[in-house]
């Protein structure tokens, strides 16, 4: 009898932090399944991952995963850093011919590996999807970003000839009509960051709302996200779009699907050396009465802005633990005086680290709040935790994202385009004191839906056990 061929999946997400983490955890939860899975990382990002995390051996015990790296088309000097991003852009996506040339090689073939039989994309590089259809395998497109995001990307057009974009004035607060399912609270400030240009070919626009479009010819799309929370926007985007599987939150079902429980693991996917030493220094402070603050992976301050939150947070008389990469503000001058009331402020109340285990500093018991850049994956492991934010978004998504934490879902507060020393102490004693209760309320709401969609029987569960399914079945089609 003929054996039937093996579902085989190649999962490419774009090289950066928040899009490799994401689609890591979504590898693992398919290798679960016994399905064999083929994760193809940039050289670049896969060398730091091997350096700062455990993914090498924690991958072991499954016998059917394995990496495979790629490059990203830029020279090993490059910085690689956010202030490059279109050389990022650029660079990746020269790299389609070499993407193709691994497909029809033996490489992904070899070692008794079955073929391909299924890919799943990063949709900020859907043009990989193009190689995908060309050899007849079936792509599906995943999103590492919030599905009202996605939306209002999506609604481009409508934006366009409606004309409320470009802008005609600089009245940042009029509402925007035309994205349906946001009328009546969606403000242009509060669209994606690329809306704010004057230039219809600016390259992030064109990139952001093209890639979109072309997610939509895939076979399917991954989201993020969980229907409890998206659920009115979902129903906008699935006339237009493939058949839509949310698995979110990521990483809560993957730890639900390891251990039965929501506690984060010890493992990490970060690209950033972890420092472990806020741990301790949490482990020492009372219950509830620590700020966490993080602008996560890729965000860019100025220095006088790093100056103003810090000021803000000395200001509260609030503890606080402040992640601070080493490449975060853009002008820093390492031989700058830092003013005294600040350092012996921080040394009174305050902890500084380049890089932390976020997940796990989330909920322990003496983080009482969230200071976020509202991007997504932040903003879904603060709703497992149960931790209300304050907003302070700087690209991307996470300016819509901060209106839908606010406005829509009330769990927490937007400081969007504000960044002055008063209003952050004002925001975080709203956090921590004033608003504090409100805002823990409808927190514990939408946190304790989260943990039932990812829980046996709860929507993001059965859509992973539906995704499979189709998985193995896409087989049939090459």
């Amino acid at each position: 009898m003929e054996q039937t061929p093996v579902a085989h999946v190649l999962i490419f997400p774009f090289p950066a932090q928040g899009h490799v983490n994401s689609m890591l955890k979504l590898a693992e939860l398919l290798c679960f399944s016994g399905l064999y899975v083929t994760f193809l990382n940039t050289k670049h990002y896969h060398k730091r991952l091997l350096r700062f995390t455990d993914a090498e051996t924690r991958f072991e015990s499954f016998p059917k995963f394995r990496f495979q790296t790629i490059t990203d088309g830029l020279p090993d000097d490059h910085s690689r850093s956010v202030s490059y991003i279109k050389d990022l852009i650029t660079g990746i996506e020269s790299v389609q011919p070499a993407f193709r040339e691994l497909m029809i090689s033996n490489n992904l073939n070899s070692d008794n590996w079955p073929p391909v039989t299924c890919t799943i994309i990063d949709g900020l590089i859907a043009f990989f999807m193009d190689v995908s259809k060309e050899l007849g395998i079936p792509s599906i497109s995943f999103r590492t970003t919030s599905a009202c995001y996605l939306w209002s990307c999506f609604c481009y057009q409508n934006l366009t000839e409606a004309g409320e974009f470009p802008f005609a004035d600089n009245d940042m607060d009029k509402l925007i009509s035309c994205v349906p399912g946001m009328q009546g609270f969606l403000r242009r400030r509060d669209l994606p960051s690329f809306y704010r240009i004057k230039e219809l070919n600016d390259p992030f626009l064109k990139l952001a709302v093209t890639q979109t479009i072309n997610s939509t010819r895939a076979s399917a799309t991954i989201l993020n996200t969980f229907e409890d929370l998206e659920g009115p926007i979902l129903s906008e985007m699935r006339p237009h779009f493939p058949k839509i599987y949310t698995l979110g939150p990521l990483h809560a079902h993957l730890s639900s699907r390891r251990t039965n429980s929501f506690a984060p693991s010890d493992s990490s996917n970060s690209l950033w050396e972890v420092d472990r030493s806020c741990m301790t220094w949490l482990d020492s402070q009372p219950l509830k009465s620590v700020v966490y603050v993080s602008f996560g992976s890729i965000a860019l301050m100025t220095r006088n802005e790093m100056l103003e939150f810090w000021h803000g947070l000395v200001n509260s008389g609030k503890r606080f633990l402040w992640v601070i990469r080493p490449d975060s503000v853009k002008d820093n001058d390492q031989k700058s005086q830092i003013p005294t009331e600040l350092t012996e402020g921080t040394k009174d109340r305050g902890y500084m680290v380049g890089w932390c285990p976020q997940e796990q500093v989330l909920v322990h018991p003496a983080v009482g709040g969230f200071l976020t850049h509202s991007g997504w994956n932040s903003t879904l492991e603060s709703i497992i935790a149960g931790l209300p934010m304050v907003c302070w978004p700087v690209m991307g998504d996470q300016q819509i994202n901060s209106r839908f934490v606010s406005q829509v879902w009330k769990i927490g507060l937007d400081m969007k385009d504000v960044c002055d020393r008063l209003t952050v102490e004002k925001m975080v004693n709203d956090l921590m004191e004033n608003k504090r209760d409100e805002l823990a309320r409808s927190m514990d709401e939408i946190s304790q839906m989260a943990k039932k969609s990812v829980s046996e029987g709860g929507t993001s569960w059965c859509n992973l056990e539906e995704l499979i399914e189709d998985i193995k079945s896409m087989k049939l089609q090459v």
